[in-house]
């Protein structure tokens, strides 16, 4: 299964990581950096519905996306266009991603970005707070109840938010219980990678209006966008339809098109 593997990557990564720069120096280096204010969540709780748009040069599903990769221009792009945060992805062996992109975005951007990567270790969030991420990305498929509550409390301590991402509503209480405060809900199959839209619909009712909730994945038209505003979404995390835009700023405008007053 896809996702055991990246998982698997991750944690050999972390193995890897701790060997150069063990456990307590990288603590110690995140918790001497001012702790953040939560930019991200305050960014995707505005009134309206929020765009979380998204980097990544490849995906295990559809491969290579985009052979002239430039992060920081695509990153400028979107906020022109009216993005609310970024994602990058800085999983290294089935997203080609890497650590310097979400770098090289945060120097250029003004708006929060979150490193989509797949957390398995609490040195990541300490990896991402000296990277300069806003938030990180907690996979509930992932960690268990109390892996998430811990880091969730550790991101809190460092200031930067936790995006917890679930599939089914099991997982969806699992988040809640472990006092997540943003919930995404992959409409992706991470097991298959079929895409289901129609689980954000089902989903929302479950999580209660305080809890940002996000959409992700499989969202494409301006009527995607308009089921989703209809069914209280507060945000919607877009990659693949924006990266293969020729115009980002025309598409970001199709896609607005279903947004409507609920």
């Amino acid at each position: 299964m896809i996702l055991d593997e990246l998982a698997f990557a991750s944690a050999k990564r972390v193995l890897v990581a701790k060997s150069q720069k063990p456990l307590a120096v990288i603590k110690k280096e995140a918790r001497s950096l001012p702790k953040g204010n939560f930019v991200f969540e305050q960014a995707i709780s505005k009134k309206g519905l929020s765009f979380i748009s998204e980097i990544k040069k490849a995906s295990p599903s559809k491969g290579l996306i985009m052979n002239s990769f430039q992060p920081e221009k695509l990153a400028e792009k979107y906020v022109a266009a009216g993005s609310s945060a970024i994602s990058v992805l800085t999983e290294p062996t089935r997203f080609l991603g890497n650590d310097e992109y979400l770098r090289r975005v945060k120097q250029v951007v003004p708006v929060p970005v979150l490193r989509k990567d797949f957390t398995v270790d609490e040195y990541q969030i300490f990896e991402a707070k000296i990277l300069g991420a806003d938030a990180v990305l907690l996979i509930c498929t992932l960690l268990t109840e109390w892996q998430i509550r811990e880091y969730v409390g550790l991101c809190d301590e460092l200031g930067i938010s936790a995006l917890v991402e679930a599939h089914n509503q099991k997982e969806v209480e699992q988040a809640l219980r472990a006092g997540a405060r943003i919930i995404g809900v992959n409409n992706r199959n991470l097991k298959d990678f079929s895409v289901d839209l129609s689980n954000s619909v089902r989903l929302r009712s479950v999580v209660p209006p305080e809890v940002i909730f996000v959409a992700e994945s499989g969202i494409t038209t301006a009527e995607d966008i308009k089921t989703l505003v209809a069914n209280k979404v507060d945000a919607v995390l877009i990659g693949e339809t924006l990266m293969r835009s020729a115009n980002i700023r025309e598409t970001m405008n199709k896609l607005r098109g279903g947004l409507v007053a609920t």
